[in-house]
């Protein structure tokens, strides 16, 4: 009996101080998780300068926070190669530094997209996603020779980096770059590991790896895309999951951690898709030819105001998302407005001066011209990098369709204009039909000579109609306005413009 009194004794279970004892052996304790806290911040469509700045906005919000984890849900086909050159750059030098970093490929990350998921410490993918093919491409026009090289050689150092800092395989992260990088993959014998090599790179030692059996990834005709199987079994992605809980699930057993609660989802912000997409080229586009029409519109009928007001508004928008989106400082921006205020001067106080106008719109093109190059203000906006003149080149396209654009709507307006009844009342604005009013020319002789008197038929704001024995003709002043029914005489007539100034008080016409 006491013996057996005994061995129960020893088989008893105690927990004293936090171990437990079974049959006299020490057995630790679970040690308990560490509680972290994530946040999503979610990477969708164009990648540009806007969205850099919205992610940089909502992870130091998440940072202040107190996060440890920040997985970047990715859905994107690409963009400029700037903007994710400096996404890279801020989470593999700053973020890294104060949190994990996960890109979390949500549909597809492409290109750009690859780029920004590879500067992240781990890439987790979702069921039959993809990433990869990261060759450069320019808008309007092909990169061939030294211009792609040039660009390929800085995509190709960003990913590098990235693999450096982040452990993924060399040759398939330059394999999604450049067209003719060959990759194999070969077992090392010692580790049991797989490791990848260009085919001029392929070790030669057979003892420690198994050559015979080497297995071909990439051709040398063709760009490395992955689905996210394939991206598992070559090392680029970590995981393959079904959702975002599915990620931190991944996470919490690899890094024996804990979520203390479900991960904050930032997105970006009404304002910020705003800007994004006002500066995309189409949009810009449409905004350019806007307001060079309203310019044109004015020029052609002074006082009119409404165009001015529609271009100037136009001209507003385009300077303020370039500035919010860091492409436009302070001198580029006056130099702008320099010109508009130019401009007015030519349409409002001196109508027909010329030298205003045309200084004004130098003073406009070059300030559109210095907000498609990022530059600070002491410095000349000029491309220097092959990444530069990319961007120029493709904001000039932009431009350039802003101004075929107003061509084209230009001659049609010339046009048609006086046809549209709707664009007759704007126009012209009078008590008279529109059809019996002339201008100051006709093929056989001038409808109205110097120093002829006439009477206003409507107000001139500059502009506006007056009648001249028979003919009603568009008049201008010098920028004064001039009340209906009141005498008037022919000052000068420059082109189709005639201008008028008053000379006596009210008069009845008959």
């Amino acid at each position: 009996m006491k013996k057996l009194s005994r061995i129960m004794l020893l088989g008893t279970v105690l927990a004293i101080g936090g171990v437990s004892v079974i049959c006299g052996e020490e057995i630790a304790a679970p040690e308990k998780k560490k509680m972290v806290q994530a946040a999503v911040i979610v990477c969708k469509g164009t990648i540009d300068d806007g969205l850099y700045k919205s992610i940089k906005r909502r992870t130091e919000i998440a940072l202040n926070g107190g996060v440890d984890y920040l997985i970047y849900e990715i859905e994107t086909y690409g963009g400029e190669v700037a903007a994710a050159d400096d996404i890279s750059k801020y989470f593999i030098l700053e973020v890294a530094k104060r949190a994990h970093t996960v890109a979390y490929v949500n549909t597809e990350a492409i290109s750009a997209g690859a780029m920004i998921s590879v500067s992240c410490e781990d890439i987790i993918m979702r069921e039959n996603t993809t990433i990869g093919d990261c060759a450069p491409i320019t808008l309007g026009g092909k990169l061939e020779g030294v211009e792609r090289e040039k660009i390929e050689s800085f995509v190709r150092a960003t990913f590098a980096r990235a693999g450096e800092a982040n452990k993924y395989p060399m040759s398939l992260l330059k394999a999604m770059v450049t067209v003719g990088t060959e990759v194999y993959r070969v077992k090392n014998t010692k580790t049991g590991q797989w490791e990848y090599f260009e085919t001029e790179q392929l070790p030669k030692d057979t003892r420690a790896y198994d050559l015979k059996n080497k297995e071909l990834v990439v051709t040398n005709k063709e760009l490395l895309t992955l689905t996210a199987s394939k991206a598992a079994e070559y090392g680029i992605a970590r995981a393959i999951v079904k959702d975002v809980n599915g990620v931190l699930n991944f996470l919490e057993e690899r890094d024996g951690v804990e979520f203390s609660e479900l991960p904050v989802t930032l997105e970006t912000n009404w304002s910020e898709e705003m800007v994004r997409w006002l500066n995309s080229p189409a949009v810009m586009g449409v905004l350019v030819t806007i307001a060079l029409l309203g310019l044109y519109i004015e020029f052609n009928t002074p006082g009119l105001v409404l165009p001015a007001v529609v271009a100037g508004i136009c001209f507003v928008i385009i300077i303020g998302s370039k500035y919010l989106t860091g492409m436009a400082n302070w001198v580029e921006i006056a130099v702008f407005i320099t010109g508009l205020l130019l401009l007015a001067v030519e349409v409002f106080i001196l109508p027909g001066f010329i030298i205003a106008g045309v200084l004004g719109l130098l003073c406009v093109f070059a300030g559109m011209f210095g907000m498609l190059i990022k530059n600070p203000p002491n410095k000349l906006p000029w491309p220097e990098s092959q990444i530069d003149w990319q961007l120029f080149n493709n904001g000039v396209l932009g431009l350039f369709l802003g101004i075929a654009g107003f061509v084209v709507l230009a001659w049609l307006f010339s046009k048609y204009l006086h046809k549209i009844p709707i664009a007759k009342k704007l126009i012209l604005a009078s008590p008279v039909e529109a059809d019996s009013i002339q201008y100051g020319m006709s093929s056989e002789k001038p409808l109205v000579e110097i120093a002829q008197k006439g009477v206003t038929l409507s107000q001139l704001r500059p502009s506006g109609i007056a009648q001249f024995g028979r003919e009603r003709v568009n008049v201008v002043s010098r920028g004064e306005f001039i009340d209906e029914n009141k005498e008037v005489i022919v000052e000068s007539i420059e082109g189709n413009n005639i201008v008028v100034k008053e000379i006596s008080g009210v008069r009845s016409v008959s």
